[in-house]
C-alpha cells in the first residue's frame, strides 16, 4: 500500500509519543483519581481510543486487509454504535446527555470533545499517527486538569480546546489544503483501483460508517453490464469537459481532477478516473471533513459513507464555535496564506471538482437541542468575513475563470421498491438528447430576450407572485439576457436562467416543499425588495423562530440578506414526469429538481469571480447578464461584492401559475400558463407532462 509510504517517517517521529498516550489513556479505565460524574466520561472515552489504536495497529500491519467481511463489519459497527440513533440518548456525543451527565456548562465541552477525538477512526484507517497523537494528548491534558484538587473552571477547560486548535493549524489547516488539490494523497485511490466487486470488504478500508445502504448500491451497481456503467461515466466527464469548452476555458493545462462520491458508486468512479485520466487529469479522492473546522453546516464536501446518525451531525455541526474567535481565523488565515505559497503549482494544475450525487433518503426533520454549539451573533459575522478572505486568498492561487465543475445524481436504494426501475430512469434523464433540447430551450431564449422583466405567478395555494427585471439588451442581435443550458457542469440538462437586475426585482416567493442540502424544507416563503431578501419563514419547527433560523443558517449561509443571484426556468419535464410517476418528487436533489421547474438561487450569481470572462450561448450571442449591483462592487470593494453561497430554491410545475415577460411596450409574453409551455416549438416538453 503506498499511501502507507506517506506517512511512515512521520509515524516513526511520533510513534513513542503515541505509545505513551496510549499506555496513560488505559490507566484512566481503572483509575479513581478523577471525581465523579467525570470518571465515568473518561474511562468510556478512553475505552473508544484504545479501539482506534488497536485499529491503527491492524491497518498498519496489513492485517485489516486481510480480515473476513464479517470481522470488518464487526470493527465498523465497534466503532460507531455509541453515536447510532439507538444509542445515541445516552452517548457524550450528545450534547443534551453530556449536559445531563456533567452539567450545563462543561458538558457541550466535553460533548465536543468527544466528537472531535472520533476523528481517530478516520487517522486510524489511514495510518496517520501524529493526527491521533495529538488527539490523545489533548485527552490527557484535560484529564491531568481533573486529577487537581479543585475542578478547573468550564473556561479553562475551554481555553485548553482553543490553544489546540490554534497550535496546530500548520498540521490541520495546510494538509486540508493539500488534501484538495494532491493527487498523490492516494488513500482512497488505492481502495477503488484494486476492488473487487465480488468482495464488499473494501467498503469497510475507507474507515467510514457503512450501512446496508453502501453494500446494496455497490451489490447493485457491481451487477450491471460494463456497458452501463460506461454511459454513467462517460456522460459524468464529458460534462466536465464541455464545461471548459462552453466557458472558453482551456483544460489542457490542467493536471487534476478531485472527485466527490457516496460509498457504493466505486465502479463508476474507477471508470471514471480512466476517463480522466484520457483528459490528462489525475483524479485527487478527498474525503469529506473530519476536524470540525473543515465540515461544512450546509452538506459534504468529499467522499464519505453513510451518516450513522443526522441528528449527531445535525447537534455537532457548528462545534467550531468552542474555539472560533479572531485570534484563530487571523491565525489560520496566516496559515492558509504560507500552505497556498507552498502547493501552488498544485493548485496552478488544479481543474476543479466533478461530484456525484445521490438520493432517496426520508426527509431528516432535526430537533434543535439548546446544548448544542451554535454561533453567537458576533462569530456568525466573523464566519462570513473569514470566509470571504479565505475566498480571496483561494481565488488568487486557484482563479474561478480557469476551473470548471460538473455535478451528476444517482438514487440510492432507500428510495424504495422501485429503486431499479428509478436508477435506469435517471440515466435516461442524464443522457437526454443535448442538440434537441438546445433547439427547444433557444425559442424560449428568444421570447425572453424580447421581454424588459418576467412575472412568475403561483397557482392555487401557492402565492408566489415576483417579478424579475432583466439587464437592458443594448444590441440584441449579439446580446442575450439568458443563458441556454445544457448538459454540461450540471447534469441532468434542461435550463435557461440569468443573473437579474437587483432593482425592481421583488415579491413573495412560496414552495411547500424544497430540499437544501440535508434538509427538507416545509411551507418555504421568503419576501425579495429590489432584489434583496427582507423576509423568510418556513414550517419545519412548531417555533416559528427555531424555523427562520434553519432558514438563515441553511439558506442565507448565516448573512442577514441575500440578494438574488440567479432566475431560471427549469425544461426537463422527463425528470418531472419520473418523480410524479414513483412518487419521489420531495426526495429529489435540488441538483434535478431545478431542471424541474422555475427557481430562484439566492446570492452569488452564476458567473461569480469570473463575470468579465465573455460567455456565449450556442447561437453566438453573448451572455451579458453576468454581473448584478452586488457583483459590480468587486471593482471597488471585493469584500462587499460577493456572499461565498449560491442557494437553489424550486417551484415545481404544478405550483406555477403563469410565467410570462412584459416588453418595453408593455406587451405581454407567455411562456408558461397553468403548469405547461406556451412558446411555439417547446411543445416536446409538455409530452412528458401528459403522461
Amino acid at each position: 500500500m503506498k499511501y502507507q509510504e506517506l506517512w511512515k517517517e512521520e509515524n516513526e517521529s511520533v510513534r513513542e509519543r503515541f505509545a505513551l498516550s496510549v499506555e496513560r489513556i488505559g490507566t484512566m479505565e481503572t483509575e479513581e483519581t478523577v471525581p465523579s460524574p467525570f470518571r465515568e466520561y473518561f474511562r468510556r472515552t478512553a475505552a473508544f481510543i484504545r479501539d482506534t489504536a488497536e485499529v491503527f495497529a491492524l491497518a498498519e500491519s496489513g492485517e485489516l486487509r486481510r480480515m473476513s467481511l464479517e470481522g470488518l463489519a464487526e470493527w465498523n459497527r465497534r466503532l460507531y454504535e455509541d453515536i447510532l440513533p439507538e444509542h445515541y440518548a445516552e452517548s457524550y456525543g450528545n450534547p443534551a446527555y453530556a449536559a445531563r451527565c456533567l452539567g450545563a456548562e462543561y458538558g457541550p465541552l466535553f460533548s465536543y470533545l468527544y466528537a472531535e477525538l472520533r476523528g481517530q477512526i478516520v487517522f486510524a484507517h489511514e495510518c496517520r499517527l501524529t493526527e491521533m497523537t495529538i488527539l490523545n494528548e489533548l485527552f490527557i491534558e484535560i484529564y491531568n486538569q481533573f486529577e487537581e484538587e479543585a475542578l478547573p473552571a468550564p473556561e479553562q477547560v475551554r481555553e485548553i480546546l482553543f490553544w489546540f486548535a490554534s497550535d496546530y493549524l500548520e498540521l490541520t489547516a495546510e494538509y486540508r489544503l493539500r488534501e484538495l488539490v494532491d493527487p498523490s494523497l492516494c488513500f482512497a485511490r488505492e481502495i477503488v483501483e484494486g476492488m473487487d466487486t465480488e468482495d464488499l470488504r473494501y467498503l469497510y478500508y475507507y474507515g467510514e460508517y457503512v450501512s446496508e445502504e453502501e453494500l446494496a448500491t455497490a451489490r447493485f451497481l457491481n451487477s450491471l453490464p460494463q456497458e452501463t456503467i460506461g454511459r454513467m461515466a462517460d456522460t459524468y466527464t464529458e460534462g466536465y469537459r464541455k464545461g471548459f469548452e462552453v466557458m472558453g476555458r482551456d483544460l489542457s493545462v490542467k493536471g487534476s481532477v478531485r472527485l466527490y462520491y457516496e460509498l457504493g458508486f466505486e465502479r463508476m468512479v474507477k471508470k471514471a478516473m480512466e476517463n480522466f485520466a484520457a483528459l490528462g487529469l489525475k483524479p485527487i479522492l478527498c474525503r469529506c471533513g473530519v476536524w470540525s473546522m473543515d465540515k461544512n453546516p450546509g452538506g459534504k464536501g468529499g467522499y464519505h459513507g453513510a451518516s450513522a446518525n443526522k441528528q449527531y451531525e445535525y447537534d455537532h455541526r457548528y462545534d467550531h464555535g468552542v474555539y472560533f474567535r479572531k485570534a484563530y481565523t487571523d491565525r489560520k488565515q496566516e496559515v492558509l496564506a504560507s500552505a497556498y505559497e507552498t502547493y501552488k503549482e498544485l493548485c496552478a494544475a488544479y481543474a476543479g471538482p466533478a461530484a456525484i450525487e445521490t438520493f432517496g433518503e426520508a426527509g431528516f426533520e432535526p430537533v434543535n437541542q439548546p446544548e448544542a454549539w451554535a454561533l453567537t451573533e458576533k462569530q456568525e459575522k466573523l464566519a462570513l468575513s473569514s470566509r470571504s478572505a479565505s475566498m480571496e486568498l483561494m481565488d488568487r492561487y486557484i482563479p474561478e475563470e480557469e476551473t470548471s465543475f460538473t455535478i451528476i445524481a444517482f438514487p440510492k436504494p432507500s428510495i424504495g421498491a422501485d429503486f431499479e426501475a428509478i436508477f435506469a430512469e435517471t440515466i435516461r434523464v442524464n443522457t437526454l438528447d443535448y442538440e434537441l433540447y438546445k433547439k427547444v430551450q433557444q425559442h424560449i431564449v428568444d421570447r425572453l430576450d424580447r421581454a424588459e422583466y418576467v412575472v412568475v405567478k403561483g397557482a392555487g395555494e401557492n402565492h408566489t407572485d415576483l417579478r424579475v427585471s432583466l439587464h437592458p439588451l443594448t444590441d440584441p442581435a449579439r446580446q442575450s439576457n439568458f443563458e441556454n443550458c445544457v448538459a454540461d457542469v450540471n447534469i441532468p440538462l434542461g435550463e435557461v436562467f440569468t443573473s437579474p437586475l437587483l432593482a425592481g426585482t421583488g415579491g413573495v416567493l412560496e414552495v411547500s416543499s424544497v430540499y437544501i442540502g440535508d434538509f427538507q424544507f416545509k411551507n418555504l416563503r421568503m419576501e425579495f425588495a429590489d432584489g434583496m431578501v427582507t423576509s423568510y419563514s418556513c414550517d419545519n419547527f412548531a417555533d416559528a423562530e427555531h424555523s427562520r433560523q434553519l432558514v438563515k443558517q441553511m439558506i442565507l449561509k448565516n448573512h442577514d440578506t441575500l440578494p438574488i443571484g440567479e432566475f431560471a426556468i427549469g425544461t426537463n419535464t422527463v425528470a418531472y414526469a419520473m418523480a410524479r410517476r414513483y412518487g419521489i418528487l420531495d426526495r429529489l436533489p435540488i441538483l434535478i429538481v431545478e431542471k424541474t421547474g422555475p427557481h430562484f438561487a439566492v446570492g452569488d450569481t452564476c458567473y461569480s469571480r469570473s463575470e468579465d470572462s465573455a460567455v456565449y450561448n450556442p447561437d453566438g450571442k453573448e451572455l451579458i447578464a453576468r454581473d448584478n449591483e452586488c457583483s459590480l462592487l468587486r471593482k471597488e470593494d471585493p469584500s462587499k461584492a460577493y456572499f461565498n453561497c449560491h442557494t437553489d430554491i424550486t417551484i415545481p410545475y404544478p405550483e406555477i401559475g403563469e410565467i410570462y415577460g412584459v416588453t418595453a411596450a408593455g406587451e405581454k409574453l407567455p411562456i408558461l400558463a397553468d403548469g405547461r409551455f406556451v412558446v411555439p416549438g417547446t411543445e416536446l416538453l409538455n409530452e412528458a407532462l401528459e403522461e
